[in-house]
């Protein structure tokens, strides 16, 4: 399977990973914190140019928080500037007083926050930060109030799972343009919690089921559910498939094909010692998932390869330690039961999340 290499066409800017939050479903890696903020405005410039003149449309702004980039607003408007689309994928929380209005001047299109739940205490519980809710419901007036597109995403783990419904009346309290009810993949920190954040497959049932119910019921606010992983049987085609399709570049300027891409054995580039163009058609790491030839037998010969190319590599690698092997949430893969195995052990536990330590985190957001 030959792959032909298109340009990216959607964008996504980590410009920070400081972040006020420390949600216990995180997908970044454990050691996230120490991504130094490397790139200075006219490097996100640079890249934002060069990707445009190959063909990206839509840009991402996220973290971290992005809002703690003290260059978000002239960022923004670069990219207003270049025709991008601009999304910020922000938790609400951090940002300077009037930066909304700024962001809307400069251009920003839609705004994407994080809510973890109607409930101040759940969302206490999962972000481990006392004034998030009220924060939260303040930012997501104030992008109303002005105008703007407003996307809600809720991550669904054990702790809001019974809350479906009432999420979903709260996200159209706010008069949110789209919900995104978004089972969790389990990278990272989520990974490292999976036994306090696993909900069962009735619960996961019975959410899908009241997210239909809104979804027919709801016709100005639409309701979108995220399958999750780990009670399938097939993996997803992740990103479209290595390299075809989104480009991150994190704080550090490494330039990656999906936001945890950096927690495999390969050595990704630097957008400050190569171009967009040279990273994206000419470098070892892009190029090394793309085609068939890395696969091992029970992905190459499997005729749903050309669907889901193996499944992530970086759930692989987590999973089996060999980033190569089929993704173990397919039933095809020699370490299926490796998942069966994580589900029934988390599924049996009762543990309470683990956070990022806080005096560690409080000192690097403050630096």
């Amino acid at each position: 399977m030959e792959t032909e290499i298109k340009p990216p066409l959607w964008l996504l800017l980590e410009l920070t990973h400081k972040c006020p939050l420390e949600c216990s479903y995180c997908y970044n890696q454990l050691d996230f914190a120490g991504t130094k903020d490397a790139m200075s405005k006219d490097d996100w410039f640079k890249v934002m140019e060069e990707a445009r003149a190959m063909g990206a449309v839509q840009l991402g702004i996220s973290g971290g928080e992005p809002l703690l980039n003290k260059d978000i607003v002239e960022i923004v408007k670069k990219a207003s500037d270049l025709k991008f689309y601009t999304n910020l994928i922000t938790s609400g929380v951090g940002g300077e007083p009037g930066i909304l209005k700024k962001l809307k001047d400069a251009g920003l299109k839609t705004i994407q926050l994080g809510i973890q739940s109607h409930d101040e205490n759940t969302m206490t519980l999962i972000t481990n930060n006392k004034t998030a809710f009220r924060d939260k419901i303040a930012f997501a007036k104030e992008v109303k109030e002005l105008g703007m597109q407003l996307i809600v995403n809720t991550c669904i783990t054990r702790q809001n799972i019974h809350q479906v419904g009432e999420i979903i009346e709260f996200a159209d309290s706010l008069d949110a343009n789209y919900l995104e009810v978004a089972n969790i993949q389990y990278y990272g920190w989520a990974l490292e919690n999976i036994n306090a954040l696993l909900p069962t497959q009735e619960q996961l049932d019975e959410a899908k089921r009241v997210t239909d119910y809104y979804r027919e019921k709801r016709k100005d606010m639409k309701v979108f559910f995220v399958v999750p992983d780990y009670f399938a049987t097939r993996p997803k085609a992740c990103m479209n498939g290595w390299g075809s399709t989104f480009l991150t570049i994190n704080p550090d300027g490494v330039a990656l094909p999906c936001n945890t891409a950096n927690t495999l054995p390969l050595d990704f580039p630097n957008v400050k010692d190569s171009s967009i163009k040279e990273i994206w058609y000419d470098s070892h790491a892009f190029n090394y998932f793309r085609g068939d030839k890395w696969m091992k037998p029970t992905c190459r010969t499997c005729d749903e390869k050309e669907k889901d190319f193996g499944g992530c590599r970086c759930q692989a690698f987590a999973l089996t330690k060999d980033m190569h092997e089929a993704d173990p949430v397919c039933d095809k893969s020699s370490y299926h039961n490796v998942v069966i195995k994580k589900v029934e052990t988390a599924l049996k536990s009762s543990n309470e999340p683990i956070y990022r330590n806080k005096q560690n985190s409080l000192l690097f957001i403050n630096k």
